[in-house]
């Protein structure tokens, strides 16, 4: 497993396909209706359409991931990457929040509860997700917003 904290390590690593890696990118379950939610979320929130979303079942996306030593089968798997950085469970949560700016920057909150509990407490949700929030189809949704940011 590679650090979270070295910027653009993937640049070095022949697997993962070259692309665009300016801005803030999230990597994130396309089938997923609880990810869905979070593009939606993402797209209303980000005025300055920084942030693009790479799926889970993408080549790309699979490679980020495994680049972290995360599996893209992984339920808990989702990356986002900032500045070269990369981010997972409910830090990658807080992240997005702090990008996104405003009242979702009260989202650095969960810093004050201990890591292994947020990773354990991410964890629970991420592999109930498709029990709890059914499933979608990220790429087929027809809203513009998530269409635009969509890295393939």
């Amino acid at each position: 497993m590679r650090p979270l904290n070295v910027a653009y390590s993937w640049r070095g690593d022949a697997a993962v396909p070259e692309f665009d890696d300016s801005g803030s990118l999230t990597v994130m379950d396309a089938t997923c209706g609880l990810c869905a939610r979070g593009a939606k979320w993402i797209a209303r929130n980000d005025h300055d359409a920084a942030f693009r979303i790479i799926p889970v079942q993408s080549a790309l996306g699979a490679e980020l991931l495994r680049h972290f030593g995360m599996e893209p089968e992984d339920p808990t798997s989702w990356l986002y990457l900032e500045d070269g950085l990369g981010y997972s469970s409910l830090d990658a949560t807080i992240m997005v929040g702090r990008k996104l700016g405003g009242r979702w920057r009260a989202l650095e909150a969960l810093r004050l509860i201990r890591k292994p509990l947020r990773d354990a407490a991410y964890g629970v949700v991420a592999r109930n997700r498709y029990k709890v929030m059914g499933r979608a189809d990220l790429c087929a949704m027809p809203d513009p917003d998530i269409q635009a940011r969509l890295l393939r």
